[in-house]
């Protein structure tokens, strides 16, 4: 019998060990969600893949894991129906990520809880909604001054649209020195100024410190300049 006992203590303990040890857990609710399938997805090869899924039968909570090498940019998808497809997007560290949102608005309401990365990105996300906003504005007064055949306010709002960019690729390039030791700077580079003038895209590559310039990002978007200098 003790012996019986120490082979299963030694099964249980072996058991264990061989459990894999994830570096990405998210996990979190969709208030509302009676049933539907999660995929946990990132970008590889130019190519969206899904890492795991989980179907939600009932219970709205979920858990869904990853291998992690660098911090990235991943995506929660739910797909309901093959025409109801929506993806939250957030910026992935070693650890717990916790995502809390609703069926009803599914990207707009996600509370996302993780990692410093995250923060970061939010804090410009909050800065680019407004020049977002007076984008739309200024689209609306284009149409109208078209519409009234108004020359004068047509050169004015071109002047304003051209302003405006220049004034949220500017912002870019700071936050991104600002936070030259965050995953984020490289990664707004390539997501929101990759038409930039090639000059400040070098100012953001040049400040970024040698941890992040080996990130994912870090390399991407050394490559990327390369790429257009070759042009």
């Amino acid at each position: 019998m003790k012996n019986l006992i120490t082979i299963l203590i030694a099964l249980l303990i072996v058991s264990c060990s061989s459990e894999k040890q994830y570096d990405l857990i998210v996990k979190g609710h969709v208030k509302g969600l009676k049933k539907g399938t999660l995929y946990l997805q990132k970008v590889k090869d130019s190519t969206l893949v899904s890492v795991d899924s989980v179907i939600v039968n009932g219970d709205p909570t979920f858990e869904l894991h990853s291998d992690l090498e660098t911090p990235e940019v991943f995506y929660l998808h739910l797909n309901k129906t093959n025409s109801d497809d929506k993806k939250i997007a957030f910026f992935a560290d070693k650890g717990i990520t916790e995502i809390h949102t609703t069926l009803k608005d599914f990207v707009f309401d996600a509370e996302i809880k993780g990692s410093k990365q995250q923060e970061k990105l939010d804090e410009y996300k909050k800065v680019m909604s407004r020049f977002n906003d007076r984008s739309l504005e200024l689209v609306k007064e284009e149409f109208e001054a078209k519409t009234n055949r108004d020359s004068i306010a047509i050169a004015e709002n071109q002047k304003a649209y051209e302003s405006l960019l220049k004034g949220k690729y500017l912002y870019t390039v700071n936050f991104a020195i600002n936070n030259k030791d965050s995953e984020v700077a490289p990664y707004v580079a390539l997501t929101e100024i990759y038409d930039a003038k090639i000059k400040w895209l070098d100012t953001i590559n040049n400040a970024l410190n040698p941890e992040i310039k080996s990130s994912k990002y870090g390399l991407m978007l050394d490559e990327f300049i390369k790429d257009r200098k070759s042009e």
